[in-house]
């Protein structure tokens, strides 16, 4: 059976230089005759694969010196709770509530001290990202927290909120490494790889060192201690190795590619042609506010469950699968992110086209 062409929020599509490789080096990683799932990650072949990914996303996204770079396991919800633990010290924290992974993050920050809610989307779906230029930001905050791009929804901050000198965390899961980031903006940012990077099982946590502190907050678990693993690279106990391995094959891929403002032409090239039949379209709408629309996932509707359900089935038959929304929004999504090639976006729309002439 040929490739299909996977629109999965995640864990989603990987570029296919990537898996090749991989299958490649599956029984026999450079002469090690082993594979990477089987080394231990206390080898010099693996501390060599995990030195070389963390030297490539520095490199990818100029990750300043005094940021520590972290590979993580327990997915984006784990660093819901991780968060609040390692930096709520004074009990107070403001959240922007633009879709479901935020709200959950806000609920979660609630267990541990005052999480506000400073802004929030649920008024309109969160169909698009409020004002953040003048908040009402705790005098006493310890950080504001977004999450950047919402898969669901499909929104993506492209100004990043005026956090009046507080510390900004950002749940960056489905916009990692799509365009190029000036870390210095941010105390935090983090994200689980299975959208974006690689395989489900790995987080990325990039903080600045001054926030990795011995006073977390009392009862905090010695493996959700920011510090145990800046002090042990990652490596306190059996990292997500084969992960870990994959994720650097994909740095490399977007290196050789000429890095993030290369891939973030792309993106951009590649959402145009998805917003511009849907803003022409008769049978199918967008449902994001222009000007706060995601590159990574765009979700659309047809108005009528029964269409988007024939939609869908017709899609999935015709090569083109995981394209129904999510539970919660229903109607359908379509993730295309950095390893979907343009090729499948065209072949996307071009079958749209054809199935909005038959059906209206």
């Amino acid at each position: 059976m040929s490739r299909v062409y996977n629109f999965s929020a995640g864990p989603a599509v990987l570029p296919e230089r990537v898996l090749r490789e991989a299958a490649d080096e599956m029984l026999d990683y450079r002469g090690t005759g082993m594979s990477v799932m089987e080394m231990s990650h206390r080898s010099k072949a693996f501390q060599a694969i995990i030195d070389q990914a963390e030297a490539d996303l520095r490199t990818l996204m100029g990750i300043p010196d005094n940021y520590k770079v972290l590979f993580l396991q327990g997915g984006a919800s784990q660093q819901f709770a991780m968060i609040p633990m390692n930096l709520m010290r004074n009990r107070v924290a403001d959240y922007i509530i633009t879709g479901q992974w935020a709200k959950k993050a806000w609920q979660e920050a609630k267990l541990y001290g005052q999480a506000n809610a400073v802004a929030s989307s649920a008024d309109q779906t969160f169909s698009y990202i409020p004002d953040c230029s003048d908040l009402p930001i705790s005098e006493n905050a310890d950080y504001v927290y977004i999450c950047e791009n919402n898969t669901i929804y499909g929104t993506k901050f492209h100004e990043l909120p005026n956090t009046k000198g507080k510390d900004l965390v950002a749940d960056v899961s489905s916009c990692f490494l799509s365009e190029p980031v000036d870390v210095t903006r941010y105390g935090m940012l983090y994200g689980g790889v299975q959208k974006n990077i690689g395989p489900a099982g790995v987080v990325i946590a990039i903080i600045r060192e001054d926030l990795i502190r011995e006073d977390v907050l009392p009862g905090t678990p010695t493996m959700l201690r920011y510090k145990t693993h800046a002090d042990n690279g990652s490596m306190y106990n059996t990292p997500p190795a084969y992960g870990i391995y994959i994720c650097g094959k994909v740095f490399r891929w977007l290196l050789d590619m000429g890095g993030l403002e290369e891939i973030r032409r792309r993106n951009e090239k590649k959402a145009a042609v998805l917003y511009d039949f849907l803003d022409r379209s008769l049978l199918f709408r967008g449902t994001v506010v222009k000007k706060d629309r995601s590159l990574m996932n765009v979700p659309f509707v047809t108005g009528d469950a029964a269409m988007d359900a024939k939609f869908i089935q017709a899609a999935a038959d015709a090569g083109f699968v995981n394209l129904k929304g999510h539970r919660t929004v229903g109607g359908m999504r379509a993730s295309i992110y950095n390893a979907m090639p343009l090729e499948g976006v065209e072949k996307l729309v071009a079958f749209m086209e054809a199935f909005e002439k038959e059906n209206r």
